[in-house]
């Protein structure tokens, strides 16, 4: 059996909580991550070759979070000397007068995003192959493009454990003591520590379970989706093809789609929503109504490829009642430190996560404003004095 006695453990080494050890290994606190499988694996969130890094979003917290986050990648790429990211372009597209696409553009605007307006005359001119919806709209998020997310989860891992950080992968967590000096268990061993974090995606009730406290997250496998070209390069990567995102078409979740990268002439191309799932049963999950509504956008809207996926992986989302994250101490103890419901959405924010929760573990204030990522927003509010 292993012991040891630590600063801070960490539990979950996907992208929040490796770049979370990660800060804490920066500060010169002696980290250790834990993980259940061995690492890499792809039975989490942060799996794959690709993910989108943007600024373009609904809620202006999102978009200045995500100003400072692209410095932290440009400094951890300088760091590793390795490319993390491509420049492309997001192109956002849904009804001119939608309330979703409304708010893309406003964000953007707020945030003095470099943008630009398409219209229906030059769409095509500036978008070849992508068909634009009758009576929709598009902007381009001229900042946004491709994020190497498997080289990118690596790249920080190696960084931290050149920072003399400690992984122990298979390691599967049993037990959580809390008390002013943290005990875990793991099927490996027992740990101490002065404060944990706990960032285990889709697993994070299972382990919060031990503390007491159970948050309203729901996990949801993913068909992640890949749609072979006609004509081999013609939405590839290399030929600054961007990425898409179309808002509020008839289905009620967006649709987003990357340039032909991981496997050549096929683009990535998926529906923000799944199926309900266990992440201990996800194989069991087998529910494929997010397939036909994406054939549907296919066959409407991007004529170069063919309307069937040529590849179907999965990956997990763990989704909040409003789409926000979780960030913020457990309510009962305040070296529990919890990030959790990145809905999908948080890859690209792993760096400003990463710090934000080695803030909180170190009882620091923290860069941002969390109002919006307390859970305090799911406990019920009082009724009033009639």
């Amino acid at each position: 059996m292993m012991s040891g006695e630590f600063d801070c453990i960490v539990i979950g080494a996907g992208v929040q909580g490796s770049f979370t050890a990660y800060e804490l290994a920066k500060r010169k606190k002696k980290t250790l991550l834990l993980e259940q499988f061995v690492l890499p694996h792809t039975r989490g969130s942060s799996h794959g070759q690709t993910r989108i890094i943007r600024k373009a979003y609904d809620h202006d917290f999102y978009s200045r979070m995500m100003q400072e986050c692209y410095q932290l990648w440009a400094q951890l790429e300088r760091e590793a000397g390795v490319r993390l990211y491509r420049q492309t372009g997001l192109v956002v597209m849904g009804p001119e007068n939608g309330r979703s696409y409304q708010l893309y553009k406003k964000t953007l605007q707020n945030n003095k995003v470099p943008m630009v307006v398409l219209t229906r005359e030059n769409f095509n001119q500036h978008i070849p192959g992508v068909v634009l919806a009758e009576g929709d709209a598009a902007v381009v998020d001229v900042t946004a493009g491709v994020l190497y997310a498997d080289r990118a989860l690596k790249t920080v891992q190696d960084q931290f454990q050149k920072l003399g950080g400690v992984i122990r992968d298979k390691e599967k967590v049993t037990a959580i003591q809390p008390g002013p000096v943290v005990t875990v268990s793991t099927s490996a061993g027992v740990y101490r520590a002065k404060s944990v974090v706990i960032a285990a995606g889709p697993w994070t009730n299972k382990l919060l379970v031990h503390t007491g406290l159970q948050l309203p997250l729901e996990t949801v496998k993913i068909n992640v989706c890949y749609w072979k070209e006609k004509v081999p390069g013609s939405y590839d990567v290399k030929q600054r093809f961007p990425c898409f995102l179309q808002t509020e078409s008839e289905e009620v979740h967006h649709i987003y789609g990357l340039p032909s990268n991981e496997y050549p002439g096929m683009m990535k191309i998926c529906y923000h929503m799944g199926s309900k799932a266990d992440p201990d049963q996800r194989d069991q999950q087998t529910n494929t109504s997010d397939i036909d509504i994406l054939r549907r956008f296919v066959r409407r809207s991007l004529p170069g490829l063919l309307p069937e996926p040529a590849v179907v992986e999965s990956c997990m989302y763990t989704l909040t009642p409003d789409d926000h994250f979780v960030l913020d101490r457990h309510p009962t103890y305040q070296n529990i430190i919890i990030g959790a419901g990145f809905s999908g959405h948080g890859f690209k924010f792993g760096p400003i996560i990463g710090l934000i929760l080695c803030e909180l573990s170190l009882g620091e204030v923290p860069s941002f404003d969390l109002s919006p990522f307390r859970i305090g927003r799911f406990q019920p509010k009082p009724k009033s004095a009639l």
